[in-house]
């Protein structure tokens, strides 16, 4: 079974013998994959009426666990913007009703983002059939073929997931 990559790798080859191309072998794949990706996650989005980088400060939010709330400082480590983009962001989600402000309990300057019922209802769906549509990409892989491929990626995100924290 041949894909785009193949004839792109074997017109390089020719056009260029001279280099190795096999790092399109792999790249290409992963580059044309996320773009696929990228689609069915704004089509999940849309569908539930959330824009992506809502939907990252809700997750964040959600997977805290109950009562699914952070402070703004944790919520900007967790979806790595500055923080005048978080406050924006809090404030917007603030305005459509999917997060509340409370006052930090342990801090009395501190403040709290709190997802509200709509929120929690909102995140959970769209996470779901996200879930769904993930699975769908995912479906040609035998369970084997997934837990290798999700090893050989780890293999090759850790050295830049271990860089970011430093």
């Amino acid at each position: 079974m041949e894909d785009e990559v193949d004839r792109l790798v074997e017109a390089w080859r020719t056009e260029r013998p001279d280099l190795d191309v096999r790092p399109l072998q792999v790249l290409s794949r992963v580059s044309r994959l996320a773009r696929h990706l990228d689609r069915a996650r704004r089509a999940v989005f849309v569908a539930h009426d959330l824009e992506s980088w809502e939907f990252d400060v809700l997750t964040a939010l959600r997977r805290a666990g109950a009562p699914y709330q952070l402070s703004p400082g944790r919520l900007l480590r967790a979806t790595l913007v500055t923080s005048g983009t978080m406050t924006n962001r809090i404030d917007r989600l603030a305005a459509a009703g999917l997060v509340e402000r409370h006052p930090d309990p342990q801090d009395k300057r501190g403040v709290q983002v709190r997802l509200t019922e709509a929120g929690l209802t909102r995140v959970d769906a769209a996470f779901a059939d996200l879930l769904a549509r993930e699975e769908a990409i995912l479906a040609g892989l035998s369970p084997e073929q997934h837990e290798a491929l999700a090893g050989l990626l780890r293999t090759l995100l850790v050295p830049f997931d271990t860089a970011a924290r430093d």
